[in-house]
This record gives structure tokens, C-alpha cells and sequence, in this order.
């Protein structure tokens, strides 16, 4: 049994967070907002009052925040976890934050505190059952020592040293959300042809874009559109002046949703025609 510290109990974090309790591990939690510890309170969580007291006892400490900012401010700022981790301690990243900040991460970490990025693959839901992807990079050393943990919430894939699970994480996200745009492209045209959009939906998941259906249907997932064009901008960084129109024109596409606090599904939402100009108003 592992004592560990989680920073971020968003949706994703609290549900890290219930698996860990239901798979034996003493849990402390802090977040920003203290009042969204309390689901993991009343499992058996601890509650500590800033992320300095939550990582003083731990052997592993986790990190689930939004984004890069989020985990330098957490870990490096006032009462920031930084100056209460003990030598030992592995902390593991599971932000989706890019391995240009997980290699700023590292080179700011004491030579004691090796350091894991394992952002994950799948939904909240997965993550409370154990059937997530954990994509981990590192050490074998460090991630050999975190495997015990990361195995309690999926299978976990080795993606090699220090860096390369955010890297594979930017590969996965591109793929996920520039193919729920193209189902979304595939319904307009549905819509515009006068085909029903269940019995378009019904033909295209028999086809290669199957699994973009499905993650465009699902319910139990919670993946906010701001957090999808934030993985989209990070992946643009990376490639830098190397074209990808598929995912510029997705980037643009997330940054234009309305409610940026709304699933990645919302995409494929049908327009509103009260949002549109009418024709005889068009240029």
C-alpha cells in the first residue's frame, strides 16, 4: 500500500482518485476549489490545505491539473509542493500538458525526485473501473517503482524514457479530435442531402471512422472542448512550421464552440439555424 498525494480533483482526478481508495492506497487530495475534495473525503480521503501538506508524507504524488500553468503554480508556487516533497518520492505528471513541459518539469525537480509523465487514455469512467490506457514515460527505474500504482487504473503502456507519454499523448488526442470533427463534417453533409442523422451515424460506425462515432455518442465521457483545443494548440507547438491542415482547421474549428465547458461531442451537434445568418442576409 501506497501513501499518495493527488493535486486535481476535477472530474478526472476524482475519479483517479476513487480507484485509488477502492484498490487499497491512503489518499491525500488538495485542489484549488477545496469544496471539490468532498466526494473524495467521504470515501476516505484525507483533505490537505495546499499541496505542501499533501505531498510531506507521500511516496508517490500525482498530478491532474488543466494545464502546464496549472502544475507549475501547484507544485512551484506559493505553499507549492516543491518545497515539502522528500527525497524518494516519485511524481508522477498525468496532465495532458506536452513534453516540452514535462522536460522544463524535470529540470526543476531535486536530483531525488525522479519524475513520470503518465497522462492517460479514456474516460472518467474507465478510469473508476481500471480500464484506462496509462501512458508512461521515464526511467525504467522510476516507472518500474510507479508500475504498482498505474497498473490499478488500466493497463499501462511503456513509452520509453522521460517525456515520451506526454509525446504519445499528443498523438492520440490529434487523432481523437480531428476524427470527431470529421464525423462532424460527415453529418453536415448528411443533414445537407437530407439524410437522417441516426441512419448516417448507424453507416459510418461500420466504417473506419467507428471509433469516432462511438466517443461522439458516448454519455459517460467528459472531455470539455477547451481542453481538446488545448491539446490541439499543443500539438500545433510541436510540429512548428510543419503543415497539418487537419488539425489547424480542427484547432479553429474547438476555439468557435460556443460552450467551451461542453463535451468534444458537442461538435457533431446539429447547427442552430437561429446562430446562422439568414440567406438573403449573406454577402
Amino acid at each position: 500500500m501506497n501513501a499518495i498525494a493527488l493535486l486535481g480533483t476535477g472530474t478526472m482526478g476524482t475519479a483517479l482518485g476513487r480507484r485509488l481508495l477502492a484498490t487499497g492506497h491512503r489518499l491525500t487530495v488538495w485542489n484549488r476549489t477545496a469544496a471539490r475534495t468532498a466526494p473524495l473525503v467521504e470515501a476516505g480521503a484525507r483533505a490537505a490545505a495546499d499541496p505542501a501538506e499533501a505531498v510531506r508524507d507521500a511516496d508517490v504524488v500525482i498530478t491532474m491539473l488543466t494545464d502546464a500553468t496549472a502544475v507549475q503554480e501547484v507544485l512551484f508556487g506559493v505553499d507549492g509542493a516543491l518545497e515539502a516533497l522528500r527525497t524518494g518520492a516519485h511524481l508522477v505528471e498525468m496532465s495532458t500538458i506536452g513534453p516540452s513541459a514535462v522536460r522544463e518539469l524535470a529540470a526543476r525537480l531535486p536530483s531525488g525526485v525522479p519524475l513520470v509523465d503518465a497522462p492517460v487514455a479514456g474516460s472518467a469512467g474507465a478510469a473508476q473501473e481500471g480500464r484506462l490506457v496509462v501512458l508512461a514515460g521515464g526511467t525504467e527505474a522510476a516507472v518500474d517503482r510507479v508500475a504498482p500504482v498505474l497498473e490499478n487504473l488500466g493497463t499501462l503502456r511503456r513509452c520509453g524514457g522521460p517525456g515520451t507519454g506526454a509525446a504519445m499523448k499528443l498523438v492520440l488526442n490529434t487523432a481523437l479530435v480531428t476524427a470527431v470533427a470529421a464525423v462532424a463534417d460527415a453529418l453536415a453533409v448528411a443533414d445537407a442531402v437530407g439524410v437522417d442523422r441516426r441512419t448516417a451515424c448507424d453507416a459510418l460506425a461500420t466504417g473506419p471512422l467507428r471509433g469516432a462515432v462511438a466517443r461522439a455518442s458516448a454519455t459517460d465521457a467528459a472531455f470539455a472542448v477547451a481542453l481538446a483545443a488545448k491539446d490541439a494548440r499543443l500539438a500545433l507547438d510541436a510540429l512548428g512550421d510543419v503543415p497539418a491542415p487537419v488539425l489547424s482547421a480542427t484547432a479553429a474549428m474547438l476555439t468557435a464552440v460556443p460552450r467551451p465547458d461542453a463535451d468534444l461531442a458537442t461538435l457533431t451537434d446539429a447547427p442552430s439555424r437561429d446562430a446562422t445568418t439568414p440567406d438573403e442576409e449573406r454577402p
